[in-house]
């Protein structure tokens, strides 16, 4: 489906970039819904391929792993925490399920029974009707303002990709990429990056939505070529892979230029780095 280009006038005019594209990604995706977005342009910052990074949400925070990105969870953590990683010359990323109901979050009885679906494998976690965006779209600007204030740099958003699981409720392609455009433009309308997590179907759609991509196991499912497109765009991929040895994905990690770690399930402080 073609598209037209259009012309964004931000204080002074100017242009933003703009493709052709394909509504359909073999995916199912189509419809106006589906179409392309421009790069939006904003003062965010702006991860580059190669980043070194630490992923940890559980645990008591190690603060004296010598990278220059750390991704943290967003409730457990505090504006003083993300300052101190400030100081230290960090960038802090804000980990957040968007997707998925969480039933230890503070703010769990704010979800009205009608969007909470199938769990989705993880203990207290089940799907959300990401159709209901009249209900979700308050409750996820909220989460969000909670990161923009505590000062994070960027929102690593969990649970992106639910119309390819059994979630209760019949959510279609077109319905994923309206719902993660939503969630890119909230997070950038308080100042921050944004990450794609998995959904690798929809990378060709939502690669000028994102900032960068967070991915689990490409290597162990031969897939990590597929996040290509944000690698050529300038744009970082944070991997992590659990159950591979280092020496069975840091060589194609380097070859794509993905920033790759291997964790613990319990995504813990521990790691190995390529």
């Amino acid at each position: 489906m073609r598209r037209t280009c259009v012309l964004v006038v931000l204080l002074t005019l100017v242009l933003t970039g703009c493709s052709g594209g394909s509504g359909g990604s073999g995916s199912g995706s189509g419809g106006a819904e589906a179409e392309p977005s421009p790069e939006r342009v904003g003062e965010w910052w702006r991860p580059r391929p190669g980043l070194d990074w630490q992923w940890q949400l559980t645990g008591r925070l190690d603060t004296t792993v010598d990278v220059p990105v750390y991704d943290i969870d967003g409730f457990h953590h505090s504006k003083e925490t993300v300052d101190a990683l400030h100081r230290d010359g960090r960038k802090v990323v804000c980990y957040l399920s968007t997707g998925a109901w969480e039933d230890f979050r503070p703010d769990a009885d704010d979800f009205p029974r009608s969007v909470i679906g199938r769990g989705n494998g993880w203990e207290g976690e089940r799907w959300l009707d990401i159709r209901r965006t009249d209900v979700l779209e308050p409750l996820m600007a909220e989460r969000l303002d909670m990161c923009r204030d505590k000062g994070f740099d960027a929102v690593e958003p969990d649970n992106m990709d639910g119309y390819r699981n059994r979630t209760g409720f019949p959510l279609t392609a077109a319905d994923q990429l309206r719902y993660n455009r939503l969630i890119a433009r909230l997070a950038h309308d308080r100042g921050m990056a944004v990450g794609l997590k998995n959904d690798l179907d929809q990378i060709p759609e939502l690669v000028g939505d994102f900032d960068f991509a967070v991915n689990e196991q490409c290597a162990q499912y031969g897939e990590c070529e597929r996040l290509t497109p944000f690698v050529e765009a300038g744009k970082a991929v944070f991997h992590a892979e659990y159950e591979l040895p280092t020496a069975r994905f840091c060589a194609g990690s380097r070859r794509l230029e993905l920033s790759s770690l291997l964790k613990r399930w319990s995504l813990d402080a521990w790691r190995r780095t390529c």
